[in-house]
């Protein structure tokens, strides 16, 4: 239910984005205030805090924010307050910042390899990417798993490309397994 709610709300604040021109303005002040409710984690205590009535809250939310943000987003988080969906703030904004990275067309990609990658070898993989995607940019996240042990794996949104040694050395143990049982 959580999920639905954060996907709901990030829709509809999209979609306030998009009508009333503001996709950058609305992107940048949810990066802000995303950013403000992970490091203020005693902020998350007192709006979750069942003995503060909502008008304090609304009014807690309002100070901090009004002046700081457009007063769509203060509008916004006061509805998530609202509906008692304020625990969903932060996966809302995710969600919204990723709908903005789509209709933007920047692609995140997690590329990860055995060895640590050249910057000529990661502007390769990022111009692959581009040529064999409909994006035009790339947020690009290296890391290194040596248990990979040659290759790489890389995720795309919900669409992984694993051509790691270790997955094939995996692959080819199941198979020798299933012969073995034949």
């Amino acid at each position: 239910m959580a999920k639905l709610a954060a996907t709901t709300y990030g829709n509809a604040l999209f979609e306030l984005a998009v009508e009333e021109s503001k996709v950058d303005q609305l992107n940048e002040e949810a990066e802000a205030v995303l950013q403000v409710l992970k490091s203020e984690t005693e902020l998350s205590k007192l709006m979750d805090h069942p003995k503060i009535v909502k008008e304090e809250k609304n009014k807690i939310l309002e100070s901090i924010f009004k002046g700081r943000v457009s007063d769509d987003m203060v509008g916004f988080l006061l509805l998530l307050l609202k509906k008692d969906h304020y625990g969903e703030a932060i996966p809302t904004m995710e969600y919204f910042l990723a709908q903005v990275k789509e209709y933007k067309k920047i692609g995140i990609a997690y590329v990860t390899t055995a060895v640590e990658l050249s910057q000529a070898q990661k502007k390769a993989v990022e111009a692959k990417l581009l040529a064999t995607t409909g994006y035009l940019t790339f947020e690009m996240h290296f890391s290194v798993d040596a248990a990979l042990i040659g290759g790489m794996i890389i995720r795309v949104g919900d669409r992984v490309v694993d051509s790691s040694v270790r997955s094939k050395l995996m692959d080819l143990s199941r198979d020798l397994m299933k012969l073995q049982l034949a």
